[in-house]
């Protein structure tokens, strides 16, 4: 009988004595000799040597620590950071291709790529569940169905690419939720990723209040030292007394948003982090860390953040009372050391919303200029609306900018929506936007899961709150920065509701049963 062992394998072929046996060339290192050949002609004779210089050392380095770098636990954190720290319609690799290659876009692009061929190899049932894919899903479908609504109207007025743009860019957009579930993978590099986000928004913090002070961006400093160019650097905000910072955000209201959606995460690791161990080094550190976020807050200069946060903490305060004390007793001794040190940053954000005669006439003024206020803008908008319900004008039938312009700015996404994609469209909205907050919290207050996992969707649950206020104040879709955050922060929640379910639910049935066998017949 032959034994299997041994012919599991093909017997090795033998060389003469004193012979080195010959490598065999593989496919790959004939392509990658190829596309460095062709890179090195190309520089020399059409691109800047030096640049292409910087990435084929750039491309050698990734190459040789491609296991370390190209894996889904990486790219995570790169993509966090990229979309936190690198300002978006900023910068573009420098590589000429007919438009701007900027690094988010890049990024997601090749994940998404990665993840197909992934799925490919290995089927979809190795997808982690998103929970979401109903509200994306009916979300585009209300902006498609007002493309179609209106798509003669549009066609005709030569708009109908832009609105397949628009659907693009959202579905592009919203991508990250899918892409950031499918990286996620521990609680350790859950907890590693939401430390990321806290602490990048600390250092965001900090630079926005240098950039207060010295008039100088660091976030736009990006290009002297990495292989980026830039496209534009001259925004410039001015408001009590000085300019409002921008930081790594396209606007100062963006900037103030963003700090809003990460001050919930960082309340939370207070309690659950691993790391500070010791219970007052982490409640220090992480103070710290909202202090840097309230102060880049003050530095943006902007009321909607003041706004996002009263709603946010009102939320807190019908749901978690408990937590809202204690955030009262933390916050107001905070208030009245930012009001003896800046007072005039503490009296256009916060006192000056008191003066409710005072903001309604501000946002009554220029009515019928391109800078009019917010109330200025509601009468011609819902006579506008009254025109058409349903569909609105159309998805992309309304510019704002440009030699095309067609109608005001708004800062206003709900508005902004009702008039493109009418009721279809706020409906979209509601699905996206309002339906997640009540999956979240029927979790928190209802599920058996751990107390972290439901402390967290709580957390989640208040910067969505926070980000659909803000909706109301500013054009969210036009700044993608907070739309990418809270596509990731969806992404952890529905890690946090799905990630071990089997677990949890197994061990309260059993405590079910045993409650049931301990009382008495």
């Amino acid at each position: 009988m032959v034994d299997p062992m041994t012919t599991a394998s093909p017997p090795r072929r033998q060389t003469p004595q004193g012979q080195t046996p010959r490598r065999r060339t593989k496919p790959l290192d004939v392509v990658l000799a190829l596309v460095v050949g062709a890179a090195v002609i190309a520089a020399i004779f059409f691109l800047d040597p030096l640049i292409v210089g910087g990435v084929l050392l750039v491309t050698a380095g990734l190459f040789v620590f491609r296991r370390a770098f190209f894996n889904w636990t990486t790219m995570l954190f790169v993509l966090t950071a990229v979309v936190l720290l690198v300002p978006i319609r900023r910068y573009a690799l420098p590589i000429s291709v007919g438009f701007a290659l900027e690094p988010y876009r890049v990024l997601i692009a090749g994940l998404l790529v990665a993840l197909a061929i992934a799925v490919f190899r290995r089927g979809t049932s190795s997808l982690k569940p998103i929970v979401w894919g109903w509200p994306i899903a009916i979300f585009l479908w209300t902006m498609f169905a007002s493309l179609m609504i209106n798509a003669v109207t549009i066609t005709e007025a030569g708009l109908i690419n832009a609105g397949f743009a628009n659907i693009f860019q959202l579905a592009f957009l919203l991508s990250v939720i899918i892409l950031t579930r499918q990286m996620l993978s521990t609680e350790q590099v859950t907890m590693i990723l939401l430390n990321v986000i806290v602490f990048a928004g600390a250092f965001v913090g900090f630079f926005a209040f240098v950039e207060r002070l010295t008039r100088r961006n660091v976030f736009l400093m990006l290009h002297e030292f990495l292989p980026l160019t830039i496209l534009r650097d001259d925004a410039e905000s001015l408001r009590a007394g000085g300019g409002r910072a921008y930081a790594s955000s396209q606007h100062p209201i963006a900037l103030a948003v963003l700090f809003c959606m990460i001050i919930p995460l960082a309340i939370y690791l207070m309690k659950y982090s691993p790391w500070p161990r010791f219970a007052f080094t982490r409640k220090l550190v992480y103070t710290a860390a909202l202090g840097a976020m309230m102060v880049g807050m003050l530095s943006a200069v902007s009321r909607t953040g003041v706004v996002t946060l009263g709603v946010m903490f009102l939320f807190v305060l019908v749901f978690r009372p408990k937590l809202a004390g204690l955030l009262t007793v933390i916050g107001l001794p905070i208030l009245v050391v930012v009001g003896l040190v800046l007072p005039q940053l503490f009296e256009t954000m916060v006192l000056s919303l008191f003066d409710v005669q005072g903001v309604i006439a501000s946002q009554l003024t220029s009515p019928g200029m391109a800078g009019q206020g917010r109330l200025a803008d509601l009468p011609d908008a819902f006579r506008e609306f009254g025109e058409n319900p349903l569909g609105g004008t159309g998805l992309g039938s309304r510019i704002v900018v440009g030699d095309e312009r067609n109608a005001q700015i708004l800062d206003n996404q709900w508005l902004g929506t009702l008039l493109e994609t009418g009721v279809l469209g706020i409906i979209g909205l509601g699905a996206l936007f309002v339906w997640p907050v009540f999956v979240m919290m029927r979790f928190a207050l209802r599920s058996s899961a751990p107390e972290s996992r439901r402390f967290l969707a709580f957390a989640i649950a208040t910067s969505t709150v926070g980000y659909t206020t803000s909706m109301f104040f500013y054009d969210a879709f036009a700044f993608m920065q907070t739309l990418l955050l809270l596509a990731i922060l969806y992404a952890v929640a529905a890690w946090a509701m799905t990630e071990g379910r089997e677990t949890w639910e197994t061990r309260a049935d059993a405590v079910a049963r045993g409650a049931a066998d301990r009382v008495p017949a």
